[in-house]
């Protein structure tokens, strides 16, 4: 069921970005019907029923002499059109989640071939073989059914399971948080940049961003203790070498406070795992594939792990960390110029490297 999860829901999405249709002149030239009529079968009955109900009340042949049950029946139909455009809100701000960008496709594509359904997407329409019903209940809840091609059985949804879930804080369909943007926010606010790396107005990243000072290295005497890296044609010169582990220190209760704060919603932190922490794909990586990684055979399961374990809590943290690390705060601690301007420039590399020798027996002379 995973591989077809994913594989539908890959279809559905690369079919809804990709212009192919526009120039199939076959589909182009033939008749498609999204007219599903929705509401109006919903209620088809719903005028005489509630002319009946009426009538028994007024003629005073109810079930009892109170008319209980006709009331509660005229108050369930007076009260179900806006039932039913509140049900429909709800799904609708489910099912669009199966759009972004970032959707986990391990969740169940019956969301998205719903979504695709409702929301009339080409090739979903009801000459295509799809439809989609809604129900009237006795008890009040209200039932949608969608049916179709890629749907071996009818998909339901029921209105009152749908708004119980979703005024506990649970959604049928998880998020996922835009890693990217939150990894950025959370670089400027860890404390191991200089001042001024960020813009105070936006919170982003300057041009000027850099490592604080006091993470660089330096040797006993104050000068910034330096790497030399060759440059080709005999030529090297001096890089930052920066306090990793100062560095790793600092970020530590940041990212564990950032963590904890996602572990609110752990449907969420599962398509996180899935679509950016699992795979431990570079950022890069990411940005040049259609469809960014997926974590495979290491994606976690939103039925049989939620609730999360502790020991796949503890692995999140570790990997958040990790990707935070690789992605983000890396490229601020790889080829640094130096920022003494005499230390900047190229040199003949193998005088540069008897000089690093020499300075190095200076400061650590022999006993």
């Amino acid at each position: 069921m995973e591989d077809k999860n994913i594989k539908i829901n890959l279809f559905i999405k690369q079919l809804n970005k990709s212009n192919a249709l526009g120039y199939n002149k076959t589909y182009v030239a033939s008749k498609h019907n999204y007219n599903f009529k929705l509401l109006d079968r919903a209620y088809e009955n719903t005028g005489k029923l509630y002319a009946k109900l009426k009538t028994i009340i007024q003629n005073n042949t109810c079930q009892d002499p109170t008319c209980f049950v006709e009331n509660q029946q005229l108050k369930r139909l007076m009260e179900a059109p806006q039932k039913s455009l509140d049900f429909l809100t709800n799904i609708g701000s489910q099912l669009i989640i199966t759009d972004d960008n970032y959707y986990d496709v391990n969740q169940d594509y019956k969301y998205a071939v719903a979504n695709a359904i409702l929301t009339g997407k080409p090739t979903f329409a009801k000459s295509d073989g799809y439809n989609v019903e809604l129900y009237l209940n006795e008890d009040g809840s209200q039932t949608i059914v969608f049916k179709g091609p890629l749907l071996e059985d009818p998909f339901v949804i029921n209105s009152s399971a749908l708004e119980t879930l979703l005024d506990s804080g649970t959604g049928i369909i998880a998020e996922t948080p835009d890693i990217n943007n939150d990894m950025l926010r959370l670089l400027g606010e860890v404390g191991v940049l200089a001042g001024g790396s960020t813009n105070p107005e936006t919170g982003q990243l300057t041009p000027k961003a850099k490592i604080a000072d006091e993470f660089v290295l330096k040797n006993p005497d104050g000068s910034y203790d330096y790497e030399i890296i060759d440059i080709g044609n005999g030529k090297g010169r001096n890089i930052l070498k920066f306090d990793l582990d100062k560095i790793e220190r600092k970020v530590t209760p940041f990212i564990n406070a950032e963590v904890a704060g996602m572990l609110s919603s752990e449907q969420s932190v599962v398509a996180a795992w899935n679509v950016f922490i699992g795979a431990q794909t570079s950022v890069s990586e990411d940005d040049q594939m259609a469809q960014n990684a997926n974590a495979g055979f290491v994606a976690w399961d939103y039925q049989e792990d939620l609730p999360l374990q502790q020991d796949k809590k503890d692995l999140f943290m570790v990997k958040y960390k990790e990707y935070f690390m690789n992605n983000y705060l890396k490229q601020f601690t790889r080829n640094q110029i130096p920022t003494v301007k005499a230390d900047a420039v190229v040199f003949d590399l193998e005088e540069g490297k008897r000089k690093q020798a020499q300075d190095i027996l200076k400061d650590n002379p022999r006993k």
